[in-house]
């Protein structure tokens, strides 16, 4: 899939439900990995398209995003990235970051945000040049991650986040293929909602065929994610919480979800 002039996208699935994502410029060679649930199956697309691994980019320290990172960096030698959080969760990182902090990874800016919640190291990871961003197990395709370490504050401030910085026309990776399960999900949320129905559907189409229904998009998502759309009229009366705070109704919907 095609970017931008000089850059490419892979993604490819990983363990049984992950996604493995590169990013490669052909103009200079850069190669950028984000996570790393195993490795063989980086080393396979990077030697089916001749690529050199230079960079990877850690979101957070679960292992099912870092299990292959100490082999893929010994058999590459790329330069590795991650949050500053997880400076004693993960070994063999090069580079620490916090929010808001923009590196230079090859020719591409990148701008590291803090969105805590699944992870209290969680970092979403964002190309402005490229209209790209990789939300790790924060914001999922009409989902979000299980809060395993924050709270349900910490999460809605999160999706809050990444809704205000991110532009509508991001495209939006992420950790995993939830989106058939989440979209069941989303419509016992928001049952009246022309737009989720649509990328339901969608979606339905995609996994009966056997393709990703990644990437989305953030408009997709403010339209049809029901975790996004807590202060939307339409899903507090579905949830007969009208009056509610909008972190008051992304707990219930979230709590929905756990016990689903």
């Amino acid at each position: 899939m095609t970017v931008a002039p000089s850059a490419e996208i892979r993604q490819f699935p990983c363990l049984s439900d992950n996604f493995g994502v590169l990013i490669h410029d052909p103009d200079n060679g850069t190669t950028i990995a984000i996570d790393v649930p195993d490795a063989a199956a980086y080393l396979d697309i990077l030697a089916e398209n001749g690529w050199k691994l230079t960079h990877i980019l850690i979101t957070h320290h679960h292992w099912d995003h870092v299990q292959g990172l100490s082999e893929l960096k010994e058999k590459t030698g790329a330069h590795v990235t991650g949050p500053e959080r997880s400076r004693q969760k993960i070994t063999g990182m090069d580079k620490f970051v916090e929010d808001g902090d923009k590196i230079l990874v090859g020719p591409f800016e990148v701008t590291a945000i803090s969105t805590p919640g699944h992870t209290l190291d969680q970092i979403s990871w964002y190309f402005p040049a490229l209209k790209i961003a990789h939300t790790g197990d924060t914001l999922f395709s009409l989902g979000c991650g299980r809060i395993f370490e924050g709270d349900m504050e910490m999460m809605w401030a999160s999706l809050e986040k990444l809704a205000r910085i991110l532009p509508e026309d991001t495209a939006i990776y992420c950790g995993h293929e939830y989106t058939e399960s989440n979209a069941k999900f989303a419509l016992t949320i928001d049952p009246n909602n022309a737009a989720l129905k649509a990328r339901a559907a969608e979606v339905e189409t995609l996994r009966a065929a056997g393709k990703p229904t990644l990437p989305t998009t953030m408009a997709q998502e403010l339209a049809a994610n029901p975790f996004l759309r807590a202060a939307d009229t339409g899903v507090q009366e579905a949830l007969g919480m009208v009056g509610k705070s909008a972190g008051e109704v992304f707990a219930e919907i979230r709590t929905r979800k756990d016990n689903a």
